[in-house]
């Protein structure tokens, strides 16, 4: 159940705080940055967004993490406002996420291991996680992507030319070596209580204890004899791998000849695509390998990789129209930044709100009301 923070990652930031809190003297307790329309972004989503981009970055790349965050910094509160934007657009145009949420929550419990909703809230809290923030995330999220790709993406279109232009223009760089891609299913035999050694240092026993090797071993046959049954091989490795891989139905990516043990790449290169292996013994415990691809060496053909092309260009084409489009919503909407901060997504021809102060009371121009503090700039 660790992965429920890990799983945070791939889920875009929650929608601000609507409202700026204020104690009973007037004194300002949460500072507004941007107001975009009716919502607002405050210095604490801006601080949250901070924090949330070095925790993605350093999941990626420790090493270059603190010098990542640097470069990107400047545009936090650009994307803050982008997805404000997106989501006031999703309910102009009647854009709901409910349906969707619960069957996206049901599918992270199902590879959580978890037994209930409850059981992956208590998960949630013992990390420290708000799982309401959580679930709220992860609808704003659906709700964005659905925006982009009905708004933006519905209007991208990749001919044909355009396809065989770039398989042209780049063979050099498809030439490739012969490689397999496998999944796998790991029935771990590393279930053993660590143990001190006669210097104090705690580490796992050399070898596992025979019952427990044993153990695995009954369960990797039990889930081998699912497969045979006709089981799919990503739904038993969700549901039964104890591999780091098993959210992602146990893909392991590319291996080139030479990269696996001897034992193995005899059995996986002979393989045809879709069939797997029977329990195999390693040192974590009983792997079973499914091949997935069997690329040969040299430049593939077009219709082998016609598919990577098109979504590669799909995705050029993506980037500068989703900002044009973001460019569009701003020039539409209110948007007000508090001196100090910069939207680097501004357009020069947004209109800003005009805000009254104050106004006279009836009957004695000389007084003014004064409004009730509420931290706007």
């Amino acid at each position: 159940m660790k992965r429920l923070s890990a799983l945070l990652f791939f889920v875009v930031l929650g929608a601000p705080l609507l409202i700026a809190q204020a104690a009973p003297d007037d004194t300002v307790v949460e500072e507004i940055i941007a107001r975009v329309n009716n919502s607002i972004v405050t210095r604490a989503d801006v601080r949250h967004a901070r924090e949330q981009l070095l925790s993605e970055l350093r999941q990626s790349d420790p090493a270059t993490a603190d010098q990542d965050a640097k470069d990107h910094e400047k545009d936090v509160l650009r994307d803050l406002i982008d997805q404000q934007l997106l989501l006031q657009k999703g309910s102009d145009l009647g854009i709901t996420a409910d349906t969707e949420l619960v069957k996206r929550l049901d599918e992270l419990r199902k590879q959580m291991h978890a037994d209930s909703m409850e059981d992956m809230e208590k998960a949630a809290q013992a990390q420290g996680i708000s799982f309401e923030d959580f679930k709220q995330n992860l609808k704003n999220n659906i709700i964005t992507q659905r925006v982009i790709s009905q708004e933006v993406g519905g209007h991208i279109a990749v001919s044909n030319q355009e396809i065989q232009q770039y398989y042209n223009q780049h063979k050099t760089d498809m030439d490739r070596p012969e490689q397999v891609r496998l999944s796998e299913i790991l029935i771990s035999t590393q279930k053993e209580a660590p143990v001190k050694t006669a210097k104090g240092e705690t580490v796992l026993p050399e070898s596992p204890n025979p019952e427990v090797v044993a153990q695995a071993q009954a369960k990797a046959n039990q889930v081998y004899a699912t497969l045979q049954k006709g089981a799919k091989f990503d739904d038993v490795a969700k549901q039964y791998s104890n591999g780091p891989t098993s959210a992602m139905g146990g893909d392991l990516e590319y291996f080139k000849r030479g990269t696996l043990s001897k034992e193995l790449e005899q059995k996986v290169f002979a393989m045809q695509p879709g069939q797997y292996t029977e329990p195999i013994r390693t040192n974590q415990g009983f792997v079973i390998l499914k091949l997935t691809e069997h690329q040969t060496a040299g430049v593939p053909a077009l219709k082998d990789v016609e598919t990577q092309i098109q979504e590669q260009l799909y995705m050029t084409k993506m980037q500068p129209a989703l900002r044009d489009y973001l460019t569009k919503l701003r020039e539409e909407a209110y948007i007000d930044i508090k001196p100090g901060y910069m939207d680097t997504g501004a357009s020069p021809n947004e209109t800003k709100p005009v805000y009254t102060t104050a106004s006279s009371d009836a009957g004695n121009s000389s007084k003014v009301k004064k409004k009730k503090k509420l931290g706007l700039f």
